[in-house]
């Protein structure tokens, strides 16, 4: 039997790096002290979620891959701790940048990078402003814990994004996340937000986990933001499922914690072959999706 242990790392961020840097740190350690193998921590958590603004100076937040303060803490903490950490971070890529992720073996060494395919546009989730849609497709990350399947937040929402990661071999699928209040819509999608990834488990049998940030984060009026203000409420809930969509850990929505739970990838795998789901398919009577 190969079992694994992961961790989904829900906290506050600040508009201070180095703070948000510690945080995480104290907190990595801790889920990896509960036994936790593959630990994921939230969207963007360097920092507060700038997207809610446009400003050109945070350009220059984007840094390449070696280069970034919170992939370089990842690499020291998985060779220390012998953990998978998929780490979240604003890319850049000469002239071009990117909301990605690095993941990051249980040695320190980085496997690679997923940049998030799906780029919102929406009140106070102003990405499009930031990030040019990903370039690398979907990616799975074959680490010693098992193949890790990555998705980034809005690519949650996609039930082609998890469908893709099942059909290249994921055992399990993450998604660090930063979502909250939608104030315009005056709704609270934290119930759909949830329902969405446990139906993207149930339909491909295996485990998903999202790591959420908590707090108020507001945007003052200033000059670079042409005199708006606004303020975004993140609500955690924070989770993980097994490969039914039943969740098995959640989070409240306003405490910082560290959830994890102990997957059997053995008998995972053996439900999902059982079931006939993929034996079943039929991408030929599929082409309407892409071609439409």
């Amino acid at each position: 039997m190969r079992k694994v242990s992961v961790a989904a790392i829900q906290m506050r961020c600040s508009t201070i790096v180095e703070e948000n840097l510690e945080k995480a740190e104290k907190m990595v350690r801790e889920a990896a002290a509960k036994g936790a193998q593959v630990i994921l921590l939230p969207e963007l958590f360097e920092r507060e979620y700038f997207c809610q603004q446009r400003q050109y100076a945070f350009y220059k937040y984007a840094l390449p891959t070696g280069e970034n303060p919170a992939v370089r803490m990842g690499q020291r903490l998985a060779r220390e701790l012998s953990v998978v950490l998929p780490i979240s971070f604003f890319e850049r890529d000469g002239n071009v940048l990117y909301n990605s992720v690095a993941c990051i073996d249980a040695d320190g060494k980085l496997l690679g990078v997923y940049r998030k395919t799906h780029i919102p546009d929406d009140h106070f989730y102003q990405e499009k402003f930031y990030f040019t849609p990903g370039d690398t497709g979907f990616q799975v990350f074959s680490t010693r814990y098992g193949k890790v399947g990555i998705g980034i937040c809005w690519d949650q929402w996609f039930p082609e994004t998890a469908r893709s990661l099942a059909i290249l071999g994921a055992e399990m699928i993450l998604y660090p996340t930063a979502i909250g209040s939608e104030p315009i819509l005056n709704s609270d999608s934290m119930p759909h937000w949830r329902r969405c990834m446990q139906g993207h488990a149930a339909a491909n049998l295996m485990p998903v986990i999202a790591a959420n940030r908590i707090g108020s984060e507001k945007v003052l009026p200033c000059e670079e933001n042409a005199g708006l203000s606004s303020e975004l409420c993140f609500y955690g809930s924070s989770f993980l499922t097994d490969e039914t969509g039943e969740l098995v850990q959640s989070a409240g929505r306003e405490e910082e914690t560290v959830l994890v739970w102990q997957y059997d990838l053995d008998t995972i795998e053996e439900n999902r072959l059982s079931w006939g789901v993929f034996r079943d398919r039929r991408p030929d009577m599929y082409r309407i999706i892409s071609n439409s």
